[in-house]
Formats: C-alpha cells, structure tokens, sequence
C-alpha cells in the first residue's frame, strides 16, 4: 500500500512548459466512488492500463492501491463509467526535490489546467512556482471523481 500525500494548485499562464517532459494522454473513468474512497481504471496513451483503489477522506492524503490490468479489460471497465470519462495530458515538470504533474483537460473540461504535487509527508514544503494559481487542495470540485461525476469545469473557470 502507498500513502498518496499531495497538493493541488489551479495553473496560471503558460509558463510551466518550459520545464515539463513529454506528456501522457490519459483516459480515466471512475467505477464506484463515495466521498471517502473511489475506484478508477485508467488508460496511457492508449497502451496500457492501471486500476486505482483510493481510500480517506482527508484533504490532503489517502491510501492508494495501483495495479496494472489488461488495456483490453480497461477498455470494458470504461464502458461502466459513473459519469463522464475525463480526457487529459499529463507532464512532468521536475523542480528540485520535486515533480509538478500538470494536467491540461481536454472534452467536457477544455480549459481547466491544474498542478498537483505528490509530497513524502504533510509537512513537506515544496517550492511554489509562478505558474501556480490559488490553491484547491480539499476543494472537491477539483478533484477528478467531481469533475466525472458533474462532466464540467467548476463554475468559477468555466
């Protein structure tokens, strides 16, 4: 089991590209959720796919369990999404000790782009880069179960 410790942050600009690597399309449907826990099933590039278990309801932490499952099985899982499937771009922009994950949506959430930032603990203090907009750690409305389950980008950046 890993413990997924993490902030989240709107982006602001365009900046952050001149750092990040390649990015990763991902497709990513949710199978069964509730406020505390959730179970997803997500495609990479359209090659190979993961089942994620996550559990707690803190703002910042929960326990996740990964695994890699068949793109075909996937595929199926997918056609049993409770709402909408998020589509989105995921690149890597490495910053000291740490990696920004920045997610471009695309489809029902064009427009919506958000950081996040996996830390060793809750106390970690990751440099904040200009690019970063105001924080949404433990706003639901950001977190990608909501935007499946409403199929939109929250109001205030819509």
């Amino acid at each position: 089991m890993a413990r997924e410790i993490e902030r989240k942050f709107l982006v602001d600009g365009d900046d952050w590209k001149d750092g990040a690597e390649k990015g990763v399309r991902l497709k990513q449907a949710y199978l069964l959720g509730a406020a505390d826990r959730s179970a997803r099933v997500r495609v990479f590039d359209d090659s190979r796919a993961r089942i994620t278990l996550k559990f707690g309801g803190s703002a910042m932490s929960r326990d996740e369990f990964e695994y890699d499952i068949p793109l075909e099985d996937a595929l199926d899982m997918m056609t049993h999404a409770l709402g909408s499937v998020i589509d989105k771009t995921r690149y890597r922009v490495p910053d000291g000790n740490f990696v920004w994950e920045v997610d471009v949506y695309h489809g029902d959430h064009a427009g919506l782009v958000v950081a996040e930032v996996e830390l060793p603990n809750e106390t970690a203090t990751p440099r904040l880069p200009d690019w970063l907009g105001r924080e949404v750690t433990g706003d639901r409305r950001y977190i990608n179960q909501a935007l499946a389950e409403t199929g939109a980008i929250p109001e205030e950046n819509g």
